[in-house]
């Protein structure tokens, strides 16, 4: 989640940064962010008086007690009766500024790099890489629904009889080269000093929050109502949260995790020839590396 101090030193960035994003009236979203900041803080600071008065009150009328000037005293802890009923309704409008400058700032998604241009079309997109040997396809070269179905390895019919559209069913060699696939994958991060991580597959809403998949996926993600966990989107979710509230020594800096997990999304989207197959599924595999850098490596460590 993006800091409100972040925000305030660099408004313009982030602004421009939203609007690459598409977050609709992007400028007004931060200003509304620092002006619920402005007021948590101006809460704050008449709560801290009203707190410091209470304390030098009483200081003042254990004073007069010792000395002797009860009634003095008595008058002043009247004073104090007030003052502690407008500490407790600050305390709770603090409480209530708080929580809406919470609910706007989950709204914000993190901030794509200074390089990654403006545009919604593929055309738009920069070429950071193209390999100098691309494939070369025979002509008579199938797509993988048609080999699937040739070779009978994956059931999409099946899958759907047994739970829906988007479970696939493996079989015999497409079972075998999926399990293989998952294990080559690992032990290759790990031959690169990846910590191979078993991580749950069903997360708490503060999980879901601490990736930023709460609020915006929510309903994406599958949800087990009546033990409040929702079935994981991605290995990113339950392995980064490993280290949610979490500071790591410099020395314990770069961590490099990598886990296998079976993921589950209620995908949302377009459908045509060009999401056929093994795309949109609501059920998949997939190995996760997750890697903390400090920011001035991250993108040679990318």
């Amino acid at each position: 989640m993006l800091s409100v101090s972040y925000l305030r030193e660099n408004t313009q960035l982030a602004t421009e940064g939203l609007k690459k994003k598409f977050v609709a009236d992007a400028a007004k979203l931060v200003e509304t962010i620092i002006q619920l900041d402005d007021q948590r803080k101006e809460t704050q600071k008449r709560a801290d008086d009203v707190l410091a008065e209470i304390n030098q009150i009483s200081r003042e009328v254990g004073e007069m007690m010792k000395s002797g000037r009860k009634s003095e005293a008595e008058e002043l802890k009247q004073k104090t009766i007030v003052l502690k009923s407008d500490a407790k309704n600050l305390s709770e409008q603090l409480v209530q500024w708080e929580e809406n400058l919470k609910n706007e700032l989950v709204k914000l998604p993190n901030l794509p790099h200074v390089s990654v241009p403006f545009g919604k079309t593929p055309e738009e997109n920069k070429v950071e890489y193209e390999s100098k040997s691309l494939p070369e396809l025979s002509s008579d070269a199938l797509p993988h629904w048609d080999i699937i179905k040739k070779y009978d390895i994956i059931d999409f019919e099946l899958g759907n009889k047994i739970s829906g559209a988007g479970f696939p069913v493996y079989k015999g060699k497409g079972a075998r080269l999926q399990r293989a696939l998952i294990n080559f994958f690992l032990d290759e991060a790990i031959k690169e000093g990846y910590c191979e991580i078993q991580a749950p597959i069903l997360i708490n809403a503060e999980s879901g929050f601490g990736t930023g998949q709460l609020p915006d996926k929510d309903g994406q993600m599958y949800f087990a109502n009546e033990d409040q966990l929702y079935l994981i989107p991605t290995a990113e979710v339950p392995i980064t949260n490993i280290y949610r509230d979490v500071i790591l020594k410099e020395e314990q800096i770069p961590v490099k995790n990598v886990g296998y997990t079976p993921c589950f999304r209620r995908e949302a989207g377009s459908w045509g020839a060009h999401v056929r197959g093994l795309n949109r599924l609501h059920q998949f595999d997939k190995i996760e590396i997750v890697q903390i850098q400090k920011e001035e490596d991250s993108y040679q460590a990318l």
